[in-house]
């Protein structure tokens, strides 16, 4: 650590450093004149210190980064708290510096904060360990693509989950992604486009959501230059060649609008803010209008020092200029649920051209340009900011229902960048919050954003003071009342009509986890059966956690109790087999020939035989009620002439064997076998109940193509009334392993509410 009383600024440092830091020292002073100058000093210092063996791709000395990024927040008029950490923000992922040794230095609010900046990296997020068994059937470009959406996704939920728990993480970053993003030229062109697209999709959006209007235009128009560069210069040189002539028409314009309100004693401060190129272009395309016809190129604001001035200045405006029909919207009494407050409103100019017109006050521009990060300027903190308070509490609550959402990670990026991107709509609570959904949200979307056990017993709301139904889709400044009963359940019918991903996410669980519970108590109810049926002691042979045992030895892939016995529920881990385990269990007994207790023949320690070896000159078939594969428990069947038919345990046919034809079962222990160079594979069944949509069948088989799994018959049947369909996949496996991974795989699919191996004798889908 360098001596405070020898910083950077009494040493010979390289001359662009050094004026960095004192630009931005000054600026900061600009707006708190009581900045702690000594503490920016001190960061800088060690940042400096702990970078100086480092460059970036462009050769420049990469304090020069930090600065720059320290430098952006000045913009947003950021306090030194938030500014030191921003000079400190990449110490720890690149220079080995601990969490305490900042917070030893800087205190432990600033090393949060660098703490949480830096588990934002996106080199930080690997595939993990538990994923790798996942992606081994894949082939090397579908792993990779795999990873990479994995690796989004996890950084996705670290962004939302670290924005969650202090906003002014995620502030430091959209800085640090915007001067990353002003230097992109350095990188190779692949890497260009990836960060420019993660930028377009991600970070735009969370700039707009917290309201940060300055940072979030320069995010669209820098990943516009890179991702379309021909669309982007072609729009640059035509606003160029107009550029002469609008401004012309905007001096004319305040020229007007300075005379009138100075009439009044109004004070204001009048500008012109030219659109940004990004937002131009997407109106081209969404209007379908060549740039020829898009005239409001140019939006005139007014800022003037009260409320009551924004609408006797809207008065003044509507006077001078003919307004444009369905063109007015009051953000003032119905702000944006970022915080966003104006006037806007479009008329006829003194050209003849429309243009829009935006009145605020300062408060209100200053939350406009700054959004959230207004919040956390170096006057905030003196007094308590309630109405701030239960903003920040609503959207946190929306950031924690994102990243906590169980989804597979392809549907979950799918979807959170569906809820960022789509068009908006604005409604109030009763207690006057403002709440953002997507264009066509309904009740059930405000209910589950409020609590999810609010969206479960959900029936109905009031709107405008007025009761409507589940199905209604709102409208700007709708205020909404939800009515809910005690044992009310959700509805398959409402994933045909939520919109945001949160309340499709929760009712799918729910339908998942009601399916789980009929299984469980099906499974339980099929092993006590199959005890009481041998005539066996229940909850003797059920004590001491005798079936946890099991799970842990024999069926390790089920975590929990109750997903063992839903797997004996719906087939796929057969009750008898769970039976001779818990049996082998029993102290002070030898293991039993499983048909004893039937046959009345004494116990037999006979080991298993063996396929391909004791039984190596012997037929062996596959029973085709039960459709058996290699790492089933199996009994063999010998038949007459056909050789030894392999039967998974529980099969109903071999039930039936051991009441008439025990003396032709024998055990035997099936392990996979290899022909060659190649594998065998056997053909199996599972069953799936899914949401019924338009592609569902298209992307199941799109699927079993990524891991090289050939499909041999799908067979469905939809059901109209519940918009559900059940499908029977026949496919080829290796083994039990590559059955449960495949349904691993499938149950992520977004759609599914059941999936299950197809058991003995069960009824096929016709």
């Amino acid at each position: 650590m360098v001596d405070g009383s020898q910083s950077l600024l009494e040493r010979p440092q390289d001359l662009e450093v050094q004026e960095g830091l004192e630009n931005l020292i000054s600026a900061a002073r600009t707006y708190d004149p009581e900045l702690d100058s000594g503490l920016l000093i001190r960061a800088f210092d060690f940042a400096c210190k702990n970078h100086s063996m480092q460059v970036r791709r462009s050769g420049e000395p990469y304090i020069l980064h930090p600065l720059a990024v320290a430098t952006i927040l000045t913009e947003l008029q950021m306090n030194d708290t938030v500014l030191a950490a921003a000079l400190l923000h990449d110490v720890i992922e690149d220079c080995g510096v601990s969490v305490d040794d900042l917070a030893a230095e800087f205190g432990p609010e600033i090393a949060q904060l660098v703490d949480g900046v830096t588990k934002l990296k996106l080199a930080d997020f690997e595939t993990r360990t538990g994923d790798l068994a996942a992606t081994a059937t894949l082939s090397p470009a579908a792993s990779k693509k795999h990873g990479e959406i994995s690796r989004s996704a996890a950084n996705l939920r670290k962004i939302l989950l670290a924005m969650a728990r202090d906003l002014r993480v995620m502030i430091i970053k959209l800085a640090d992604r915007l001067h990353n993003m002003r230097t992109l030229s350095a990188l190779p062109p692949v890497r260009q486009q990836k960060v420019a697209k993660e930028t377009q999709q991600i970070f735009a959006p969370l700039a707009h959501r917290l309201g940060i209007w300055q940072i979030k235009w320069q995010l669209e128009d820098l990943a516009f230059k890179y991702l379309q560069p021909e669309a982007y210069s072609d729009l640059s040189e035509r606003l160029n060649r107009t550029r002469e002539q609008r401004e012309r028409e905007i001096a004319l314009t305040i020229d007007m609008l300075k005379i009138r309100l100075q009439e009044v004693s109004i004070p204001a401060e009048i500008n012109g803010r030219p659109k940004h190129l990004y937002s131009i272009y997407n109106k081209m395309l969404k209007n379908n209008v060549p740039f020829g016809e898009i005239f409001d190129l140019v939006a005139i604001r007014i800022i003037v020092p009260t409320l009551a001035d924004c609408y006797y200045a809207l008065g003044i405006v509507h006077d001078l200029w003919l307004p444009i029909q369905n063109q007015f919207d009051d953000y003032i009494a119905k702000p944006k649920s970022n915080g966003y407050q104006s006037l806007h409103t479009k008329v006829v100019g003194p050209t003849g051209e429309p243009l829009e017109i935006q009145i605020r006050t300062r408060e209100m521009h200053s939350l406009a340009d700054f959004g959230i990060a207004a919040h956390w300027q170096y006057k905030e903190g003196k007094t308590k900011d309630k109405l701030f308070d239960r903003k920040m509490t609503l959207l946190r609550q929306q950031l924690f229902d994102w990243q906590s959402d169980n989804k597979d990670a392809g549907e979950f990026l799918r979807s959170v960048v569906d809820d960022l991107f789509t068009d908006q709509v604005f409604v109030f609570t009763p207690k006057g919050d403002v709440l953002d959904f997507p264009a066509g949200a309904t009740p059930v979307d405000v209910a589950y954003r409020i609590h999810s056990d609010l969206g479960q017993r959900c029936v109905g709301a009031k709107v405008n003071g007025k009761i409507v139904p589940l199905t209604f889709t709102f409208s700007n400044g709708d205020i909404v009342d939800i009515i809910s009963r005690p044992n009310a359940n959700p509805s398959l019918d409402w994933l045909t009509f939520a919109k945001t991903s949160h309340a499709r996410s929760k009712i799918k669980h729910y339908f998942r986890k009601q399916r789980f519970a009929q299984n469980v108590a099906r499974g339980r109810e099929m092993l006590q059966k199959e005890i009481e049926r041998l005539r066996l002691d229940f909850h003797g042979l059920m004590a001491n956690e005798a079936l946890s045992r099991v799970r842990e030895t024999s069926w390790n892939n089920f975590h929990t109790d109750e997903d063992l016995l839903a797997a004996i529920g719906y087939g796929d881990a057969a009750v008898g087999a769970v039976v001779q385990k818990l049996r082998a269990l029993q102290p002070d007994k030898p293991k039993e020939n499983p048909f004893a207790a039937i046959l009345g023949r004494k116990p037999t320690k006979t080991p298993k035989l063996q396929i391909g070896g004791d039984l190596e000159d012997i037929a062996i078939v596959r029973a085709k009620c039960c459709a058996p594969v290699p790492g089933d428990d199996v009994i063999g069947y010998m038949t007459r002439g056909k050789g030894i038919a392999l039967h998974r345990q529980g099969c109903q046919n071999v039930l039936h064997y051991q009441h008439t034809e025990a003396n032709r079962l024998v055990e035997i222990d099936w392990k996979p076998k290899s022909s060659g160079d190649k594998p065998d594979y056997y053909l199996t069944d599972i069953k799936m109940e899914l949401l019924d949509r338009v592609g569902l069948l298209e992307d199941v088989a799109k699927l079993f193509s990524e891991v090289h799994t050939n499909i041999q018959a799908i067979r469905t049947r939809s059901n109209l009334t519940t918009r559900t369909a059940v499908m029977q996949i026949s496919f080829d496996a290796l083994d039990t392993n590559h059955v449960a991974e495949t349904m691993t795989r499938l149950s992520r699919l977004a759609d599914v509410l059941d999936i299950h191996r197809v058991g003995p004798n069960e009824e096929p889908v016709e």
